[in-house]
């Protein structure tokens, strides 16, 4: 693994995970061909420097606008990269199908439940064990403001 790709839908904490991780260490770039933005950055993992890509939010796989073009292109573009698909916890359902398209596609994933204490503040109570069985990928709770999870 040298790229993690940080997907997920608008407004979901991706750009607040991203920064946690990269810390100074980022480029802002659009993507060749078009107005679209995404953020590129490395971070450390056991000793070893990894390419960190913040993806433009998408809602699926199937792109509607150009944003989610580029999104489903940089997916394709990248067959090895392992994806942290960040979700809004306290909207947990409607992460759920970009997780599922992505890990039927046979990416290693990592789900983040991100926005833990907004679900958990609204008394959404989310088995995070179950869904990792359901899923079959890990799933972890984050607040990514805090660096937590």
């Amino acid at each position: 693994m040298n790229k993690v790709l940080l997907m997920g839908q608008p407004n979901v904490g991706k750009s607040v995970f991203f920064n946690r991780l990269a810390g100074a260490r980022v480029a802002e770039s659009n993507y060749p061909g078009t107005t679209v933005d995404y953020a590129k950055g490395r971070m450390l993992i056991g000793g070893e420097y990894v390419e960190l890509i913040d993806v433009p939010g998408t809602f699926s796989l199937e792109p509607k606008d150009e944003a989610e073009k580029v999104a489903v292109k940089m997916l394709e573009e990248e067959k090895d990269a392992l994806v942290i698909c960040v979700i809004d916890a306290s909207k947990v359902e409607r992460g759920l199908y970009l997780a599922l398209e992505i890990i039927e596609r046979g990416y290693p994933v990592i789900v983040a439940l991100n926005m833990w204490d907004v679900a958990r503040d609204g008394n959404i109570k989310i088995d995070a064990n179950k869904l990792e069985q359901i899923l079959g990928a890990p799933v972890v709770p984050t607040v990514a403001i805090r660096g937590e999870g």
